[in-house]
């Protein structure tokens, strides 16, 4: 077989998870000196820097007018699942999914809401489901970018502007490397460790003014615990979206993700943003078409994620082995790479195919994704030989 060298140069800097995510290039702990420890976010000065990061992100994401953003607990999940407690039931719902992420908002409707006439439109990783199947009569939940198969939709066409029904996105490994129209969306969630390389526990919710009218109109036959309240006396707590959080948030995570913030202005603002996470994304995929042994596990070219790139091994010769025996043999290239510092945090999630993830989003540095392949095609050959 062909022989593949030991790779001279290591990336920079090795992390590539997909969450919590590399943080922006030259950050260090200093960028947090200015956090308000042992403050109270109920200062006037802990609520300022809330407002600010509140207004920071409404301008970087250009939203339009009319548009609430809020700062939630328990990162994505906890923003989204306090949009679907609060949002739906007035209406059918159609929960599309494709990934292991969308599987958990099928547990939430169909077993744990209970909601009456709602479907599940599945599909196995690496495709989406048939989106024209799609009945916008009905209120419809999905993902934009599935963070565990690599498989974003295309855009938001799909999506008529004349819909009856609200649209509930989690974006978390979307915003700020994909383009979202916003005329297309009632509700995006994301978390502040994703695209940006913020820390956990602490979600950002967006609600669009349907939204509003909606948790203005409805209300839930199921109990909301504190977490998941959105409204006061009928009205949407307004206080949620202007700098005050439903529970304590942690100040030193606040001035992290006003510092990622500030990063992200710097290098060009959100087109700035998605540039550079398509020409990480590029180096993978460039690598993927002159690889024999790799694949894209989304099949689609249009539906590649440019931020959780995930890939399965297609050498004949391991394709060929149990399914359980390829898992472990992805696991093991990952192990082999990290115990030599060339690639952190890489494997695919515990319960998507065996296979490989690796994070390409805008934090992450073009010139370290290329130092990484050559590791890739090196780890590679080491296992196989010694198969």
């Amino acid at each position: 077989m062909t022989t593949t060298s030991k790779p001279s140069r290591l990336p920079a800097n090795p992390r590539f998870s997909s969450g919590p995510c590399s943080k922006r290039p030259g950050w260090s702990p200093d960028a947090l000196k200015g956090a308000l420890t042992g403050r109270s976010h109920r200062s006037k000065e802990g609520k300022a820097r809330l407002a600010l990061a509140i207004e920071k992100t409404r301008a970087l994401l250009g939203l339009p007018d009319g548009y609430h953003v809020g700062i939630m607990p328990g990162s994505d999940t906890g923003a989204f699942e306090a949009a679907m407690w609060s949002l739906l039931g007035p209406r059918g719902v159609d929960v599309l999914a494709w990934e292991a992420f969308g599987k958990i908002w099928v547990v939430d409707i169909l077993r744990e809401l209970k909601i009456e006439n709602a479907r599940a439109l599945e599909a196995d990783y690496g495709v989406l489901p048939d989106l024209s199947a799609v009945d916008f009569s009905r209120d419809v939940v999905f993902t934009w970018n599935g963070t565990t198969a690599g498989v974003r939709v295309p855009n938001g066409d799909w999506i008529p502007d004349d819909r009856e029904g609200l649209t509930l996105v989690d974006a978390t490994s979307a915003i700020f490397a994909q383009p979202i129209d916003w005329s297309k969306t009632d509700v995006v969630t994301y978390s502040w460790q994703k695209v940006l390389g913020g820390e956990g526990a602490h979600g950002v919710l967006i609600l669009s003014p349907r939204a509003v009218e909606r948790l203005e109109s409805h209300v839930p036959r199921w109990p909301l615990p504190k977490l998941f309240r959105l409204t006061k006396k009928g009205k949407l707590d307004a206080a949620i979206f202007e700098g005050e959080t439903i529970n304590t948030p942690s100040m030193l995570c606040v001035e992290d993700y006003l510092d990622a913030l500030g990063w992200a202005e710097g290098v060009g603002g959100l087109k700035g943003l998605m540039a550079r996470a398509d020409a990480n994304a590029r180096v993978l995929f460039d690598w993927v078409a002159r690889t024999p042994w790799v694949a894209n596990l989304a099949v689609d070219p249009a539906t590649w994620s440019n931020t959780g790139v995930c890939l399965k091994v297609v050498d004949p010769e391991i394709t060929a082995l149990p399914e359980a025996e390829q898992a472990k043999f992805a696991k093991r290239i990952v192990s082999r790479l990290e115990a030599e510092g060339a690639a952190l945090d890489f494997g695919s999630y515990r319960d998507a195919p065996g296979g490989l993830r690796v994070w390409t989003g805008a934090t992450v540095e073009t010139a370290d994704v290329e130092a990484l392949t050559p590791w890739l095609d090196w780890a590679f050959a080491e296992e196989k030989a010694a198969l």
